[in-house]
Order: structure tokens, then C-alpha cells, then sequence
């Protein structure tokens, strides 16, 4: 079997999105932003989201919201300017988070004002430079459809299945031991086919997986992504 036949395939391009909230800050002649960005799915979401945003900063001069939801054709686009001059902070951070590949992201920026006006061009700069400061570090994952797999492998084989799956490293690996060994894992759809050929080969197709669920619309955390962040977004 060549070096290729034993990887799985690689899974197929997937929407970005955070994993988690994450929140920045900085300072801008005098004035605080405080950009806080998470995972939204919902108009609703982002809602409650930006709600609890601004119950967090009630006496912040402004509470800037901005979010995407979906991805492609399906997206649903939001910001508002919270009392700010037209055009200089919902505006700049909507277009930084549709240049930013994510999808499903909520984004508020807070400002308390220091007494020092910033103008037109400093607002969006310091609006869009809060935002880019919390895309930076937040956490990202994919969304990708996934398959809940289940295998039954007797023990004589359990050596090789266990070779087979870590050259597949599924999302999430469980091993139930009775009269056999049960495997349940959650794999990406498109790696599948490759899973029961391996499986089969060892087997002489006597262990074969089964979907027991598909979730369509799975969270992937991405490893090494965003930055652990000052401060976490309050629940």
C-alpha cells in the first residue's frame, strides 16, 4: 500500500469562525476601546450578544455593534454607529469583518470618550484598529458537517484499528470494551470512504463503521489559533 493510500483525504475547504469570545483594548488619545467578538448563529444571538455587551458598559460613552451571520449567499449583515458621527465606527468594523473570511462573528466596540476628539479619520481608524486588535487573538474554528462513527473490532484486531485511527485522528476517540472493542468517533463526512477501506483491509471486511449521526453544521476548533486574551467576555 503506497504512503498515499494510507493517509486519509484531507478535509474540503470549510467556513471560518471564532470557538470562542475574546476581548481586547487599547488606548487612543485618551479614549478607551474595548472590543469584545464571539461566536454568533442567529440574529437573535447577536442580539442578546450586543445586549449583554452593553449591560456589561452601561456607562460607556458608546457601544458600537457590528456581526455577520452565515456565510456566502446566506449572509446577513449588521452595524450600527451607537450616536457616533455617520459612517465612522459601524461602518469601518462591518467591512473589517466581511475582509476577514470569518462567519457567524458578533463584534461590539466600547468607548469611554478621554476629552480629546478624535475627527472623522480618527474615529474609523481607532474603530477599525480596535477590531482588528480582538480578531487577532480570537480562537477560530471550521464549520463542517461531521460524522458520530461507530465500529465494533474484535480484540485480535484492536492493535490495527488503533493504527488505523491514529493515522485518521478523529475529533473525538472512545473506546468501550465488552465481548469486542467499540470505537466511537467524529470524523470529518469527506474522510468516511477512506475509514471503511482501511478498516476493511485489515479485517478482510469483517469491522465496517457505521454513521450514527451527522451533524451538518459541526464546530471544529483550529489548533494554534488566537491568543489568550486580557480579559474574557462576561457570561
Amino acid at each position: 500500500m503506497s504512503d498515499a493510500a494510507k493517509k486519509p483525504p484531507s478535509p474540503l475547504d470549510a467556513p471560518r469562525i471564532p470557538a470562542g469570545p475574546a476581548r481586547s483594548e487599547i488606548a487612543v488619545s485618551k479614549s478607551r476601546f474595548i472590543a469584545t467578538a464571539a461566536p454568533v448563529f442567529s440574529v437573535a444571538q447577536a442580539k442578546a450578544f450586543i445586549r449583554r455587551i452593553r449591560a456589561e458598559f452601561p456607562d460607556a460613552t458608546h457601544n458600537v455593534p457590528a456581526y455577520l451571520i452565515g456565510h456566502g449567499a446566506s449572509l446577513i449583515a449588521h452595524c450600527h454607529d451607537d450616536g457616533e458621527p455617520s459612517g465612522t465606527a459601524g461602518r469601518p468594523m462591518l467591512s473589517i469583518l466581511q475582509g476577514s473570511g470569518l462567519g457567524d462573528i458578533g463584534a461590539v466596540v466600547t468607548r469611554y470618550f478621554g476629552g480629546v476628539k478624535l475627527g472623522t479619520g480618527g474615529l474609523v481608524r481607532a474603530y477599525s484598529d480596535s477590531l482588528r486588535s480582538v480578531l487577532e487573538r480570537i480562537p477560530l474554528a471550521e464549520k463542517r458537517a461531521i460524522h458520530r462513527i461507530v465500529a465494533v473490532c474484535p480484540y485480535p484486531l484492536l492493535a490495527s484499528a488503533r493504527q488505523v485511527l491514529k493515522r485518521l485522528r478523529p475529533l473525538t476517540l472512545e473506546e468501550e470494551f465488552g465481548s469486542q472493542v467499540t470505537f466511537r468517533l467524529d470524523m470529518p463526512v469527506e474522510q468516511l470512504e477512506w475509514l471503511r477501506q482501511e478498516l476493511a483491509n485489515i479485517s478482510s471486511g469483517g469491522v465496517t463503521p457505521q454513521v450514527e449521526s451527522t451533524d451538518p453544521a459541526g464546530i471544529v476548533p483550529l489548533a494554534d489559533s488566537g491568543q489568550k486574551s486580557d480579559s474574557g467576555e462576561g457570561e
